[in-house]
């Protein structure tokens, strides 16, 4: 990552972040640039340990850094996550320890899972964040019913569900919509598009212009967000939570991002990509226009970016060791909080 790099730049001056961001930018941007940095070096890490065979599954989140961070840094304490594939992210930024997750990925004894869930696959209760599913959709459905949970007992909050472009051709895609505009939920429906469902892309998914174009003929707004750019997520996330916290119902805001790497470690992209993929996912590398422009502006100086890189690999290097360094749970551990208690003092 170097300011050096042929990106597409970020459309701002500084008088436009203030009035995007505030007086605070700096501090804000740069706190953004070392989770998004962190989450670099956590994807090339996982993914060099699963190709060794030291953690079972991973899915990289590389281009989708600026949604995932301005998620974990826009919401509130008692908003609630549910996650596509690629959002782990959010959970971090939100408080979740990175050596917890890495203990998920590695399924070992102190797992929050106990080695249950599907690595990659992690639940995050105390920031709110639900365990993902790779079922394709359901996560819409669960944060509509969640929405109206908090809708019924009159608590704050506001739900995210996340999800691909491939998960708006699923039913759940239609029924959490309409639910949420009927009821006049308090949800975010939040696409990440980048570009491609597995090896279909989003011109064999859907025949509308974009996505967000959809949200329209539920009866909610809809729109289209540079996904890799830090500072319009940020912005539009900010004003779309702040309306469903009001009571003026739910929104839906595509992030259009480009999947840098393969779908997953089971995935090889060179089968059904253009050859170019690369090279334009590239230009528009989240991580790299941020450094760019906060170079730039003065925020960043090439020693801070040095920095802020051996920071973040050592961080995920002191979570592996911890995390690989634990035993695995243990056989009779498969019983263990299957049932509740029995409380009613009879005997069985």
């Amino acid at each position: 990552m170097s300011p050096k790099l042929s990106v597409v730049p970020l459309p701002y001056s500084a008088d436009d972040v203030t009035s995007l961001l505030g007086a605070d930018w700096p501090e804000r941007l740069r706190a953004a640039y070392r989770w998004m940095r962190l989450g670099r070096a956590l994807d090339a890490r996982m993914q060099a340990l699963q190709r060794q065979g030291r953690v079972g599954f991973y899915g990289a989140a590389t281009g989708q850094e600026a949604v995932n961070v301005a998620t974990g840094l826009a919401t509130r304490s008692e908003d609630w996550i549910f996650p596509g594939l690629r959002e782990q992210l959010v959970a971090l930024v939100r408080g979740h320890p990175l050596v917890a997750y890495a203990h998920h990925l590695f399924a070992d004894d102190r797992d929050p899972g106990r080695g249950r869930n599907m690595p990659c696959h992690p639940t995050a209760r105390e920031v709110q964040y639900v365990s993902m599913s790779s079922v394709i959709g359901t996560q819409i459905s669960q944060a509509v019913g969640l929405a109206y949970g908090l809708r019924q007992r009159q608590a704050p909050g506001v739900s995210l569900a996340f999800f691909g472009d491939g998960a708006t051709s699923s039913n759940d895609f239609h029924a959490g919509l309409n639910f949420a505009a009927v009821w006049h939920l308090p949800v975010l429906f939040c696409c990440a598009n980048n570009q491609w469902a597995i090896s279909v892309p989003t011109s064999r998914q859907t025949g509308a212009r974009t996505f967000a174009t959809k949200a329209a003929e539920y009866g909610m707004p809809g729109w289209s967000v540079d996904g890799t750019d830090v500072v319009a997520v940020w912005a539009a996330l900010r004003g779309s939570l702040a309306r469903a916290a009001e009571g003026r119902g739910p929104e839906m805001l595509e992030f259009i991002t480009y999947r840098m790497t393969p779908h997953s470690s089971s995935d090889d992209p060179s089968r059904y990509q253009p050859p170019d993929w690369a090279a334009r996912a590239a230009s528009h590398d989240p991580v790299a226009r941020l450094e760019s422009w906060l170079s730039v502006n003065g925020v960043l100086d090439g020693a801070a970016v040095e920095a802020i890189g051996r920071e973040s690999e050592a961080e995920v290097r002191a979570a592996v060791e911890a995390a690989e360094g634990t035993v695995a749970p243990a056989p009779a551990s498969l019983t263990e909080d299957v049932y509740a208690p029995d409380r009613s003092g009879s005997p069985g």
